[in-house]
């Protein structure tokens, strides 16, 4: 359960409720009850056990066994166009949160010595708790050593924009994917699931602790449309923006990768798939208190451009105080990650004892967020890298081998450019709501795979209704979403989005979960239409 709800928690299910309260606290509110229950905890189990029935293999091994050649290449390639997308929206997160702010650039660069001292520590001794302790320590130190350097000559050079960082990151996933991963990967990873349970607990309990008050109404004027943060209405995209605390595609990686191995009884299923999702909920939910317990001017200034939120006829309330407390400026830091550490550090410091650390608080959550973040960047690039060589293996076979170094640099170098482009080029509405329905086009396969898999095995067919119901409403949100945002942002020039690359991009992932999609009707179809007929199988 630990490994599991630690690799599904990214930044998803404290973003996505963040950016989702331009509509108000209730939308946000019921889609996570809602959606997670009847969804998200259902497609986590029902990937998990098709993944288990068929020894741990991938999501696109599964589909190809379950679907088909055509089914399982789609579900490959959908993958690899989602992962590169889902490194991109990660990455657009860690860009406003580190823009112009040396003190947490400064600690979360300082993780990455932090994490190989670790590793090579625990190579050489052996001695895990030990290697943890001395990792944990020092990153507090990193955090607390912060404003030693703000205003030195180290601070100016760790003084990045946007443009600036949006180039550093993808070079520095080039470099850290090549790495071993007991040398950075895995310690980083160690020390950043427990700074995120750690988190994850501390907000929670300082919800309940201090009881804020939601500042927020249950809907806004933006409900319908034309907010300065997401252009498009409530529907789809509320179901798109919290792309993670109600259901989840990249769950799908989780749940058909590492965790099927680890796994020795079904019985597990319930409580490592189904009660992981209802616990990353919770989070979600936390996060969106945090958010709507800022005034909404305080919310808007921070999530808006200066120029967009000085046409919102609204004003500021706390966060000038906020501002100084922390030592900077927050008005147009959009992305989601500055308004939750705004948002705990608002809460903490209502805590007796804790007044006077808003910048510690602030920097730390900062942190944290970046460190998890850019783990996932580092898995995620390595992933990509692997489909790649499988793909472009199929036309040249040495690219097919991980140990041949010429083809590893060709394939880190085009996975980084590919993410590196996409959040170069881009901002957090349209690269947000882009990572959005690709994530959730990939719980709709999931969706897909495990009614396939229910129908196959099941002794009551009507049980496949466990994921049709969801997959129904996730597969009309995605495509309606795909659409709206191709029409309406991404082909249009005179939207702040407009990008053609995104606009086939979405079109093209469009296009093979229709296929998907397509595929799996016609199996159910022959099968009801035949019931004494076992559904078509597919050898691998």
């Amino acid at each position: 359960f630990g490994h599991h709800f630690a690799a599904i928690a990214a930044a998803g299910p404290l973003v996505g409720p963040i950016l989702a309260a331009q509509f108000g606290y209730l939308p946000g509110l019921l889609w996570l009850l809602i959606g997670a229950v009847v969804g998200g905890a259902v497609h986590d189990a029902v990937v998990l056990f098709a993944s288990m029935r068929r020894n741990g293999q991938s999501l696109s091994e599964v589909a190809k066994q379950e679907l088909g050649p055509v089914a399982g290449f789609c579900t490959g390639l959908a993958m690899l166009f989602i992962i590169t997308i889902t490194m991109a929206g990660l990455s657009m997160v860690v860009l406003h949160a580190l823009e112009n702010n040396p003190w947490g650039t400064f600690a979360v660069a300082i993780t990455i010595p932090i994490a190989m001292g670790v590793g090579l520590f625990y190579k050489k001794t052996g001695n895990l708790k030990l290697a943890s302790t001395i990792g944990f320590i020092l990153l507090m130190i990193g955090v607390f050593a912060g404003p030693s350097i703000q205003d030195t000559i180290v601070g100016d050079w760790l003084t990045f924009d946007t443009s600036t960082l949006s180039v550093i990151l993808p070079i520095y996933a080039f470099f850290a994917a090549a790495l071993p991963v007991w040398l950075l990967l895995a310690p980083r990873d160690y020390l950043s699931s427990f700074m995120k349970i750690g988190v994850f607990i501390a907000l929670i309990v300082g919800v309940f602790i201090i009881n804020p008050a939601i500042q927020f109404p249950a809907v806004t004027e933006f409900i319908g449309g034309g907010g300065p943060i997401l252009a498009g209405p409530v529907w789809p995209f509320i179901s798109i923006t919290i792309a993670c605390g109600a259901i989840s595609g990249f769950h799908a990686f989780i749940g058909s990768g590492t965790t099927p191995k680890m796994i020795n009884r079904w019985s597990d299923i319930k409580p490592v798939a189904f009660g992981a999702m209802l616990v990353e909920c919770l989070v979600a939910i936390m996060a969106l208190i945090a958010a709507t317990a800022l005034q909404p001017g305080d919310y808007f200034a921070i999530n808006s451009k200066p120029d967009v939120f000085a046409t919102l006829g609204m004003s500021t309330v706390h966060l000038p105080e906020l501002s100084q407390e922390i030592g900077l400026d927050l008005e147009g830091r959009t992305g989601g990650a500055v308004t939750l550490a705004v948002g705990m550090t608002y809460i903490f410091t209502k805590i007796p004892w804790f007044e006077n650390l808003a910048p510690y608080f602030f920097q730390f959550v900062i942190m944290f967020e970046a460190v998890f973040i850019l783990t996932a960047i580092d898995a995620g690039t390595r992933v990509s890298r692997y489909l790649i060589q499988d793909f472009f293996g199929e036309l040249y076979k040495p690219l097919k081998r991980v140990d041949w170094i010429p083809g590893t640099i060709f394939a880190s170098a085009l996975a980084c450019f590919m993410w590196g482009y996409l959040l170069f080029s881009g901002d957090i509405g349209s690269v947000w709501a882009l990572f959005g329905v690709s994530n959730q086009l990939m719980a709709s396969i999931g969706l897909i795979i495990g009614a396939t898999v229910i129908l196959r095995v099941a002794d009551k067919r009507r049980y496949m209704l466990t994921c049709l119901i969801p997959l129904a409403y996730l597969f009309a949100t995605v495509n309606y979403a795909g659409y709206w945002m191709v029409k309406n942002v991404y082909l249009n020039p005179d939207a702040s989005g407009y990008n053609v690359l995104n606009a086939v991009l979405s079109i093209i992932m469009l296009v093979l979960g229709i296929i998907i999609m397509f595929t799996a009707a016609r199996n159910w179809i022959k099968t009801f239409n035949h019931p004494r007929a076992r559904l078509e199988t597919f050898s691998s």
